[in-house]
């Protein structure tokens, strides 16, 4: 063999003894990170906070489903309804605003992207509060298989228990909420009873 091609030869060694030990330093990741006393504090009141929120949109995507319901069963009711049915598609988005996800307290390794530490928990496998807020915003109803009473008197009653059943939700949350939370839980609830009055007693008065 030639000079040359010895010195080729050894280049090429030294070339691919360098990637492997690259290859090797680079596909070693630090262990992930164990979050402290604090922080898992933090994540279960943070959890304890979006829970709540979940439970007070499901109430207010209920009341709005009834109204909906309604509208389609009786569309004479409109003028009447759709004022209040507005307020309703807020608070669902109002009481939604804080989110109704968290991110785990449990770090991904520091090596890792950006993207894979980014990932949020969900507190509810089954609802996806952002999405069912923006569509409770449409100001046009949509069909419903929530059963509606025939007669519009009686469809109006309904309503109004419907009400009173969001608003004692909204109430009893008030109990575990935090402070400014706690405020607009107290200002919806006061708006589903005021609501309540104009479906049955306010009509008659």
């Amino acid at each position: 063999m030639t000079t040359t091609g010895r010195r080729a030869l050894l280049t090429a060694g030294v070339s691919a003894a360098a990637a492997a030990a690259l290859s090797g330093c680079t596909s070693e990741e630090p262990a992930p990170r164990k979050p402290g006393a604090a922080e898992l504090e933090a994540e279960r009141v943070a959890r304890a906070e979006a829970a709540l929120r979940l439970r007070s949109v499901t109430a207010s995507r209920t009341l709005l489903e009834r109204y909906d319901a309604a509208l389609a069963a009786h569309p004479a009711l409109a003028p009447r309804l759709n004022p209040l049915r507005r307020s309703v598609a807020a608070h669902a988005v109002a009481l939604g605003e804080g989110g109704t996800t968290v991110r785990p307290a449990t770090a991904a390794p520091t090596a890792a992207p950006a993207s894979s530490v980014s990932v949020s928990a969900s507190v509810s496998v089954s609802v996806s509060v952002s999405a069912s807020a923006s569509a409770s915003a449409s100001a046009k109803p949509t069909a419903s298989p929530v059963p509606v009473a025939g007669d519009p008197r009686a469809t109006l009653r309904e309503l109004a228990a419907a009400e009173r059943t969001a608003s004692d939700a909204h109430t009893a949350a008030l109990l575990t909420a935090p402070p400014e939370y706690a405020r607009l839980l107290a200002s919806v609830a006061a708006a589903g009873a005021a609501h309540a009055y104009l479906l049955t007693e306010g009509a008659r008065a």
